[in-house]
């Protein structure tokens, strides 16, 4: 596996031995990042289930200007700080060893700021309430203004259209991998 696109194109990352973790494709993550285009630079990122952080580092090759990584998979924080070190993004980037919807619930510490441009959202495909989890997410305040959620899931899982302040602006499908891009409604950009 290796960064798609920007200053650590071609570099190589850690993959996962097993059939634990699932990193987004290569090819998942060139669409969603060219989806995202010019909203990639300078933006602070939440990488929810981050696993080997391959979103949150392509991001910050792009020109993301932070990424908070959040998992709590032990073997995913291994591969995710090793994935870190090889890009050299220590001063950009926060691990947080912590279940997400603890996180979600959980205040911001007072030294960061609350709110997120991008947050991406890879949960396991098959352990997970998605309009709950989009709910939670909405109600944690964790969203900027403008900002843009993403969320893969399997293509046959079905996600609210709405759920709170949250709506469905867009829909792509690569082979089984859905994403579904989430905006708070009267925000919607992203098309």
């Amino acid at each position: 596996m290796r960064v798609v696109a920007g200053r650590q194109k071609g570099r190589r990352l850690k993959e996962p031995g097993g059939q634990d973790l699932r990193p987004t494709s290569a090819r998942v993550r060139e669409a969603l990042l060219s989806i995202l285009g010019h909203r990639i630079e300078g933006a602070r990122v939440l990488d929810l289930y981050a696993g080997t952080g391959a979103l949150g580092l392509e991001s910050l090759s792009r020109g993301a200007r932070e990424v908070v990584f959040v998992d709590n998979h032990a073997a995913s924080i291994r591969i995710l700080r090793e994935n870190v070190d090889r890009c050299g993004y220590h001063d950009q980037c926060t691990i947080v060893s912590q279940d997400v919807g603890t996180f979600l619930t959980a205040p911001p510490p007072p030294d960061e700021p609350p709110a997120f441009d991008l947050i991406f959202m890879d949960p396991p495909y098959h352990a997970t309430d998605l309009a709950q989890l989009l709910e939670r997410l909405d109600l944690s305040g964790t969203i900027a203004a403008q900002g843009t959620i993403i969320l893969e899931h399997f293509f046959k899982h079905k996600v609210p259209g709405r759920t709170g302040a949250l709506v469905q602006t867009r829909q792509s499908r690569y082979g089984d991998t859905m994403l579904s891009f989430y905006q708070r409604a009267g925000e919607a950009t992203c098309g």
